[in-house]
């Protein structure tokens, strides 16, 4: 695995404003993926969502979304150290859950699968519509390729990855826009609290139909905000 700073990656100021995160790249206020996904959700799933809540309890609904929360950016900064050459793979006792979980997205999901890190929590824009911020870009199995690391409390069909997809759609549409690259190839690393792993990949039309879908709601986003 080679760490290769290729492209450019600008630095960002990420932002709240009116309950809505936004990056400011190169003096614009882009809204960011998730943000432009939460927007734009279905009747459907939103109905969705307020049943489990309901279902549980709010209490007990906002007390597994925090401790999801948490274990996620954990498990996250891990992999970060891991991927810059600055995690300790032999450190003892350091047996957290979060780390375990890491461990197994390492072993399973990238060792001897990527050759080439090309940014890691790299800031990407599509200028005008968009931005965000990709966990992994590189080389992976011998294609370039977004990727992004998952956690969950129990395993995952891939009909549930739908926003998933999106968010890999977007990063690699704003890739491709801003520094001409040809990624087609958009992989998901996911580890359960259970740390069962698993991978999802999707590539060429169907990555380029989770491109198309995720312009569509972009637009559905910035209609939104003109009819508001």
């Amino acid at each position: 695995m080679k760490l290769n700073t290729k492209y450019n990656y600008p630095k960002s100021i990420r932002a709240y404003y009116n309950g809505q995160r936004l990056y400011d790249v190169n003096s614009e206020k882009l809204p960011s993926v998730t943000t432009i996904l939460n927007a734009t959700k279905t009747e459907e799933q939103k109905a969705s969502l307020e049943r489990w809540r309901q279902k549980i309890g709010a209490k007990e609904a906002d007390h597994i979304s925090r401790q999801s929360l948490n274990r996620g950016s954990e498990m996250h900064s891990f992999l970060e150290l891991f991927l810059l050459g600055k995690l300790n793979l032999d450190l003892l006792g350091d047996n957290t859950l979060e780390r375990k979980m890491a461990d197994q997205i390492i072993e399973n999901g990238l060792r001897d699968k990527l050759s080439e890190v090309w940014g890691v929590e790299a800031t990407l824009y599509y200028p005008g519509k968009f931005a965000g911020a990709a966990d992994l870009i590189g080389v992976y199995e011998n294609r370039q390729t977004i990727l992004d690391f998952k956690q969950g409390n129990k395993p995952r069909k891939d009909e549930w990855n739908e926003d998933y997809y999106l968010q890999l759609g977007a990063y690699s549409l704003a890739h491709n826009q801003v520094h001409g690259t040809n990624i087609n190839q958009g992989v998901i690393l996911l580890c359960t609290k259970d740390l069962m792993f698993q991978r999802f990949i999707i590539d060429s039309e169907r990555l380029k139909d989770y491109q198309k879908k995720f312009l569509e709601r972009v637009e559905q986003y910035y209609n939104m905000k003109l009819n508001g």
